[in-house]
Order: C-alpha cells, then structure tokens, then sequence
C-alpha cells in the first residue's frame, strides 16, 4: 500500500535514513540551545541562528528564517520553546514551497513527440557520470527509452565512466574519442535518439570551471547544435551538486547559474552528512527548483525531490 501520497514505504524509510545525520545534528543542538528555557528569546534565536548556518542552510536563508520567527513572535508576544520546532517546520516547509511549485511527478516526463533532453552540468566529482546513470536506470524502470551521450570529451575518464553506467542500466550510448567536439557527440545523440524513437536523452557535459568563458561558449554551442535537432532542446538543464560539501554546493550553484540557464538541480551524497540544510538554502537563494536528490549508493538511491516528504524525515 502507498504511503505519503506518492511515496511508498521503502522510499521514505530510505529518506529518513538518508536525512539522519542532518537530524541528528540540528536537533541534538537545538535541544542543547533551549534547554532550562521556556520562552523563545533572543539567546534562543541566536542559538538558532548559528545551528542553522553550521548545517550549511546559508546566512541568507537563516536571516529570513530567523525574521519569520520574530515575526511571529512580535505578533503572538510570546512563543514557547515547546513550540520552536513546529514554527522552524512550518517556516522552511514555506520556503521550499516558494521555489518547488511543481510536485514532480515519480519520474514522469511530459508528452511530447521529440525525445525530452537533459543537459547535465556540474564540476568533476559531484557525482554527475553516477547522478546519469541512476536518472538512466529510472527512466528505464519507468519504461522509458533512454540514450546517453557522452559529450565530455575533456576527460578519457569521463567517456569511460558513462559506458560502464550504460551497460550497467543497459541503455545505448553515444560517443566520440577524447578531445571531440562536444557539440558534436551532442548532435550525433539526438540524431540517433530521434531516429530511434527515445523518450529521453540525457548528455552529460565537462565539468570544469577554471576558464568561465570557455565554459559559456561550450555549452551555449552544444544547445545551439542540439537545437537544429530538436527545437526546444534541452528542456531541461541539471546542474549536479555534491550536497556533503556544503558551502562549496553555493558557490558552484553561483558559478554554474552565471554561466548557463539551470533550471533543476540534483543534490547527491546527502546520505552520510550532517550538511542536508544545503537543499533548504540552494533551493531558497537560487530559486531554482531542487529535482533530484542522492541518498545512496544503489542505483535506486536516486530520488524525485518532495519537498513536504524532504520535511517530514527532517523532523519527525
């Protein structure tokens, strides 16, 4: 039987479990910060404060957090340290809710009679190549018709990585030797992805950031090229961030957001870190809707982002 709307038993066990570190560290000092106090006062918001921003929420999205408190507060003249936890739910619920309108669907795509094209951006060692190849397996087990194509042709490494994924999830790939034109690996995947029916193709992209305007060039030549494909490629552009590195997931949000125009977000290895708030704060400062997010290593740990499931295992 389906439990929590959309998910079922075994996803949301695995999300509690994934969330339990981040749990386990906000609560275990938010408990400390209110303990001998009754009332919430501005020690207590100050305590607040600092677990919010030590759990990677960001110093932007903690003021606003902390400002919706007080707000209350102001309104009600007193509010119970009994009642934090409750309020702190409902005002980061609120948040995401701001940036995640759209309950995505458990891997749905929409119709259509062109194949739907992921772009996957990212720096290396995020977990793009694994983030792919999960994405692939869903689809796939969704029976969906999925193509890869290896576009970053930087590394040797980065080719080597998607086949061994492709031939695990067992779907084609599409790719050229190291140092090709990535727009053109992108070309060929659409070509063959229409040719053969896909559903989805999703093309993964160098994930190196040193040179910002090369970077730009790239990519806008890879959508460009795709585009005399399928005209409203890609639909979709995944910007890929590792979750477990906190304030480093900010600035490569900031970096990526500069030079092309994300519009989701993956966010992987948020099992095994106490650094889960991140979601909270790239979601609110980027408003960008978070997608995706990783919570272990299986093929399967793959998760479509519910932003009230993402709360509820954070709380209770």
């Amino acid at each position: 039987m389906a439990l929590f709307g959309l998910f079922n038993k075994e996803k949301k066990e695995k999300l509690d479990k994934g969330l339990e570190k981040t749990k386990e560290s906000v609560f275990k000092k938010l408990s400390r910060a209110i303990v001998g106090k009754s009332k919430v006062d501005d020690e207590v918001l100050d305590n607040l404060e600092e677990i919010l921003i030590s759990s990677d929420v960001g110093v932007e999205t903690t003021i606003r957090i902390i400002e919706r408190i007080e707000e209350r507060i102001s309104k009600n003249k007193y509010l119970g340290t009994s009642e934090l936890n409750g309020i702190l739910k409902e005002e980061i619920a609120s948040l995401l809710e701001e940036t995640n309108t759209i309950d995505y669907q458990d891997f749905k795509l929409p119709k259509s009679d062109e194949p739907y094209v992921i772009m996957v951006v990212g720096v290396n060692g995020v977990g793009k190549t694994t983030t792919i190849g999960k994405l692939a397996h869903q689809f796939t087990a969704n029976g969906k018709k999925v193509v890869l194509g290896a576009a970053d042709t930087f590394r040797a490494a980065a080719i080597d990585q998607l086949e061994i994924w492709a031939k695990r999830v067992n779907v084609p790939i599409v790719k050229q030797k190291m140092g090709s034109d990535p727009a053109s690996v992108a070309y060929d995947t659409l070509v063959s992805a229409k040719s053969n029916n896909a559903d989805v193709v999703i093309i993964d992209t160098a994930g190196r950031l040193h040179n910002k305007v090369n970077l730009m060039n790239e990519l806008g030549k890879i959508k460009k090229v795709m585009q005399k494909v399928i005209p409203d490629a890609p639909q979709e552009i995944l910007l890929v961030l590792d979750g477990s590195t906190g304030q480093n997931a900010f600035e490569q949000a900031k970096q990526f957001t500069r030079v092309t125009e994300v519009n989701a977000i993956a966010l992987t290895k948020l099992d095994g870190t106490a650094k889960g708030g991140v979601v909270i704060g790239i979601s609110d400062q980027f408003k960008i809707p978070v997608k995706y997010i990783g919570i272990g290593e299986q093929k399967e740990d793959l998760q479509v982002f519910n932003k009230s499931e993402f709360v509820d295992s954070l709380f209770n």
